[in-house]
């Protein structure tokens, strides 16, 4: 690794905040794109330096060459979790929103950073009420056998075991999940000066 006089503490420092990853997981339709941006917009009203990595930008850019096969899915997840690491370094909390349906990347995801600087995130929604909110139709697209390897339907979902924090959307609206997050992280030290 390349020395470099300007470092990750530095970078933190200037931005008066400890970067960190908050990792949103759960199914399609669970609403963590929804709680995500949320909680974007709350720290970013607060004065903290933020990005949110969704499923849907990524793959327009970074993994456009990816499908949706299970080694592809891998790699979308190894993918931006490297950009995640990158991003810490450079002092922003990140925010990271996608399915990542495998519990061995999610650990893979973890182990990149320290890890007091990884939240993970579980957007708890049940399956029937996921696939009740199917906004994009993909839910009745992979019922009908058009799409293939879509998860909780022919492709499984790991769900964790013991997630950092566990958000459910039945009980709880998007807008008191970003709060509670928010509130989460500063307990946690998460939000630094």
């Amino acid at each position: 690794m390349q020395h470099v006089d300007v470092d990750k503490t530095a970078r933190a420092a200037l931005k008066h905040q400890k970067p960190c990853v908050l990792w949103f997981t759960g199914l399609s339709g669970a609403g963590k794109s929804t709680v995500a941006n949320l909680v974007e917009k709350k720290l970013h009203a607060q004065g903290y330096h933020t990005y949110l990595l969704d499923g849907d930008n990524v793959r327009h850019g970074l993994n456009k060459d990816l499908g949706f096969t299970e080694a592809d899915r891998v790699e979308n997840i190894r993918r931006v979790a490297e950009v995640a690491k990158l991003m810490v370094d450079a002092g922003l909390i990140v925010i990271t929103a996608f399915i990542s349906p495998f519990r061995a990347e999610r650990q893979m995801a973890r182990s990149l950073v320290a890890e007091d600087e990884f939240l993970e995130v579980f957007i708890d929604t049940p399956l029937e009420v996921a696939e009740g909110r199917d906004a994009k139709g993909l839910y009745k697209k992979a019922r009908r056998g058009e799409l293939k390897n879509f998860t909780g339907i022919d492709s499984p979902y790991e769900a964790p075991e013991a997630p950092d924090v566990r958000i459910n959307t039945v009980t709880m609206s998007a807008d008191e999940a970003a709060t509670y997050l928010v509130l989460e992280l500063q307990r946690r030290g998460g939000l630094g000066d």
